[in-house]
């Protein structure tokens, strides 16, 4: 088991709800002060987004946080070289597209994550029946590969994908790019679809946007991911104060 998954199934374990904020890496100069402000704040875990040109899977606003960060020379070095010097004791977990890791070298990747702190990897478009190459990739380090859960997803692929994914499962609560979104979604759907086979830690991503619909999705899962809203307060020149009162907000909510 990597130390992603024991470190996650340990705070569930001890009845706490997960919350894991994410970030655009190198977004900002002060990014990683964004960061250490979360954590002190209450963030379980950090999800670093490693900028690409063409993300399917996010929408306007982290597209939008995505094109600041290349237009600012941010690579997937420059990004680890950010990492080492970063001051938090909580698993980070790397989120990006298959193209980089690909062109990158996928041994060369997979240790470079590793060696700056980065403990899991979520690679949205890397397809289950295609995932072998960098699993296998990986087995020489502490990276889990973290896969995708849909609504849309047949409970057989579920299974699959489950006994497959390492560190925990991403529950996407809608069939969406990332973003803002009224009500609750599906995740409470997805879960259990989850649990059917597997008692892997479950957290909800996509559309989690407020702290209602973050206790609301942490009553049935494991914990939250936060995105979109956390990267347009952090767009709009938000400091680390204004970073650590938000998770603070999001924090009180799922325990409460």
């Amino acid at each position: 088991m990597k130390s992603l998954e024991r470190d996650l199934r340990a705070l569930r374990d001890a009845g706490r709800k997960l919350l894991v904020p994410y970030f655009m890496g190198g977004v900002s100069e002060n990014w990683t002060e964004h960061v250490e402000a979360a954590v002190l704040a209450g963030a379980d875990a950090v999800e670093i987004g490693i900028p690409f040109s063409d993300p399917m899977m996010d929408g306007p606003v982290i597209q939008e946080a995505a094109l600041r960060a290349l237009s600012r020379g941010t690579t997937l070095d420059s990004i680890c070289d950010d990492l080492v010097r970063l001051d938090v004791h909580v698993p980070l977990i790397a989120m990006t597209y298959y193209n980089i890791v690909l062109h990158y070298g996928l041994e060369r990747s997979a240790g470079k994550l590793s060696s700056s702190g980065i403990s899991g990897a979520i690679v949205p478009d890397l397809a289950l029946e295609e995932t072998e190459p960098w699993i296998a990739a990986c087995d020489d380090t502490d990276v889990a590969t973290v896969l995708i859960v849909a609504p849309s997803t047949p409970p057989q692929r579920v299974d699959q994908l489950v006994a497959t994914t390492q560190g925990f499962a991403y529950a996407s609560a809608r069939m969406a790019v990332t973003g803002k979104s009224e009500g609750g979604g599906e995740g409470e759907r997805v879960v259990r679809s989850i649990r059917r086979s597997s008692d892997v830690p479950a957290l909800i991503g996509i559309g989690i946007t407020t702290p209602d619909q973050a206790k609301q999705a942490a009553e049935v899962s494991d914990g939250v991911i936060v995105g979109t809203a956390l990267v347009q307060t952090i767009l709009n020149r938000a400091s680390a104060s204004d970073v650590e009162s938000f998770i603070r907000e999001f924090r009180s909510a799922i325990d409460n």
